[in-house]
């Protein structure tokens, strides 16, 4: 009996010095560790080349009854223990994937996106309404379903856009925060510069309310383009007579819906509008813009950008 007991207990010491002996993995790497049976797992483990031997890894489970193993994408570094393998696969965190999207793409846009994600799983929830997710840097596990990340960005959307409506400027010529939203996608287009965005946006609430047309080019190339945010070629005179209600040189007032995802900064840019009385803009050749107050001081900004524009 106690020569038994010496040679379990021997064997046990040995199998302690194999758990903290340096494993075969000569890089650092995410492997997905499945569902299923320890026997699954440690087939998993070996056949990437975490762990030299499935049978060792199943002792060490039998003699080290510290919890269950979890499922998912781990980050294993170079040469993990046995002993490193089980902690991670009890207590660490899966392995987290990262999807971006930017300010301005439109719901064709970011379905193409979210469809190149490919640690995403399953069929994207469709149409994705325009303007209904907040642009923004999502962390997810790997697996996770696209509709689901959907979901979350939707929700991301509505807290912002809520809190900021209720924050809003006072007078505002707006009735729902949805036409908040179609304001600010039309805003996130017309300038790359944070500061003007809250200019653009005073420019477009005066027009408003002088009952003209916001005449933004934006609107016309998400009328002829089928759904984008930008056109391989210039606007047309053609494209500016597009019958939609989305060309806001054709029809009066906002356009029906949003023409993408505006961000949150554009949003609230619309919400705090700049105290201008400003009611046209073009472009300055250097990546800003001119306001001017009357069709003349617009017409001579027009020639003098033309003027710079001509080679």
């Amino acid at each position: 009996m106690v020569l038994a007991n010496a040679l379990i207990g021997g064997g046990r010491q040995i199998v302690a010095r194999l758990l903290d002996w340096p494993g075969p993995l000569a890089e650092a790497t995410d492997v997905v560790v499945p569902h299923g049976s320890s026997d699954a797992v440690a087939d998993a483990l070996a056949a990437a080349g975490i762990i030299r031997d499935s049978r060792l890894f199943r002792l060490a489970l039998l003699i080290d009854r510290g919890g269950v193993l979890h499922a998912g994408e781990f980050a294993f570094p170079a040469h993990a223990s046995l002993r490193m393998v089980i902690d991670i696969l009890r207590e660490a965190r899966p392995v987290e994937h990262h999807v971006t999207i930017p300010e301005g793409l439109t719901a064709v846009e970011i379905a193409a996106l979210l469809e190149r994600a490919t640690a995403l799983s399953g069929p994207l929830p469709m149409p994705i309404p325009e303007g209904s997710i907040l642009p923004e840097t999502y962390a997810y596990p790997r697996g996770l379903a696209r509709s689901a990340l959907v979901a979350r960005a939707q929700a991301a959307m509505q807290a912002a856009l809520a809190a900021a409506w209720a924050g809003r400027a006072p007078g505002l010529p707006l009735e729902t925060p949805e036409q908040a939203v179609v304001l600010a996608s039309i805003v996130e287009h017309e300038t790359a510069r944070p500061e003007e965005r809250p200019l653009i946006a005073a420019v477009f609430f005066n027009r408003l309310r002088a009952g003209m047309r916001l005449q933004a080019d934006t609107t016309v190339v998400y009328a002829v383009s089928g759904g984008k945010s930008s056109l391989a070629r210039k606007l047309t005179r053609a494209d500016l007579a597009t019958d939609s209600p989305y060309n806001t040189y054709h029809v009066q007032g906002l356009p029906p819906g949003p023409i993408d995802s505006p961000g949150l900064a554009a949003i609230l840019a619309v919400l705090h509008p700049a105290a201008s009385d400003a009611l046209y803009f073009v472009a300055d050749g250097s990546g800003g813009h001119v306001f001017a107050r009357t069709l003349d001081e617009h017409n001579r900004n027009v020639a003098h950008w033309r003027a710079r524009e001509s080679p």
